[in-house]
């Protein structure tokens, strides 16, 4: 009998291979998967892919021709619980009672309303032993993105500005460059691992950002711009159609080359209409860029999951727009790269995926 110790193992490599698929699952959870027969791995396989095999497919297609009669005896490990319904591709738990494997062994149960416990279920119905839990807040945390999605019905949230080390993070009245290459590069690798990037209209005026993965391989996010008075005009790069551009505003609703307006009401719930919309639009993340005042008002809404502050610790600006105030902020983290240093935080308090 394998012990506790053997399971984690096993879906620490789920894990590990889970991860391969950032930025590329969206909007399905990232998830890997090993067959292991008598303490030794014949197969593993990961989700590639939105819309390809799912991790157990490919784990089990890739054990060796020899190997094939050795499947029902074995162990499958999964990092999430395998999906009981149909959608792009046939249910997992059926492929694994179909091999006729005995054991299964599963990081965390699923929260999508499709699954969420009807794979463990089925797999049960039809004999098979179950092992759930291991791993699993490291299993939540690769695919915190999914979680809150589905268990808040909102994106997942991540705050990101670059400030000089005396906290300013732009000109009142042209763009600011503040981080080095590096960290340029690191941006956006952030960016293609969201499904959207959100700025103000301040920041599309000032900096006439693309908002792409240019520097990074991997799918645009979509961009989204906050203008509420629809001010800005159709010749900005965030309106040259190489990404979808959602304009959210007070007084339009349409659709055209440039992208698609949409009206949300002019009221002190204003974030949380916008997180509904987003919701319905299948969005699962954000990375929101600025500026200040954006920043500021998803701060003070407690509407947030994560913060990435980058600062030039060699560069100073003496006056311009102030860094957003780090209220409620929980320190995580912090590396460094080149002169910049980078810093994650959390909301502290009660604010658990």
């Amino acid at each position: 009998m394998q012990s506790v110790n053997q399971h984690e193992q096993y879906i620490h490599r789920c894990l590990q291979l889970a991860a391969a698929g950032a930025g590329n699952t969206a909007p399905n959870p990232m998830v890997g998967a090993v067959l292991v027969y008598q303490d030794r791995i014949i197969g593993e396989g990961y989700h590639e892919k939105n819309g390809g095999p799912h991790a157990e497919v490919n784990c089990l297609n890739s054990v060796a021709a020899e190997n094939k009669s050795l499947i029902p005896e074995s162990t499958i490990y999964v990092s999430l619980e395998p999906c009981a319904h149909f959608g792009k591709t046939p249910p997992c738990a059926d492929l694994i009672i179909k091999n006729n494997i005995r054991k299964v062994v599963i990081g965390v149960r699923d929260p999508f309303p499709e699954v969420d416990g009807k794979g463990i279920e089925k797999l049960q119905r039809a004999g098979i032993e179950i092992t759930t839990g291991i791993l699993e807040r490291e299993a939540r945390e690769i695919n915190r993105r999914f979680f809150r999605f589905h268990q808040s019905k909102r994106p997942y949230i991540i705050l990101k500005w670059a400030q000089t080390a005396d906290r300013i993070i732009g000109d009142t009245n042209k763009r600011l460059m503040i981080s080095g290459q590096a960290t340029n590069l690191l941006v956006h690798r952030w960016r293609a691992e969201e499904a959207a990037i959100l700025v103000g209209a301040n920041t599309a005026l000032r900096d006439d950002p693309l908002l792409t993965t240019r520097l990074w391989p991997g799918k645009n996010p979509v961009r989204i711009v906050l203008d509420p008075q629809c001010r800005l005009p159709l010749d900005l790069r965030v309106f040259n159609g190489e990404s979808e551009t959602v304009i959210f505003n007070n007084s339009r609703s349409d659709k055209n080359f440039h992208g698609e307006w949409i009206m949300l009401s002019d009221t002190a719930d204003f974030i949380s209409e916008l997180c509904d919309n987003l919701y319905l639009r299948n969005i699962q993340s954000v990375l929101i860029e600025g500026g200040a005042d954006t920043l500021n008002r998803f701060i003070a809404a407690g509407t947030w999951d994560e913060a990435r502050t980058i600062t030039a610790t060699k560069t100073f600006a003496g006056s311009g727009i102030s860094a957003p105030v780090q209220a409620g902020f929980l320190h995580i983290h912090q590396e460094i790269l080149g002169d910049d240093q980078i810093d994650y935080f959390e909301p502290g308090g009660n604010h658990a995926i």
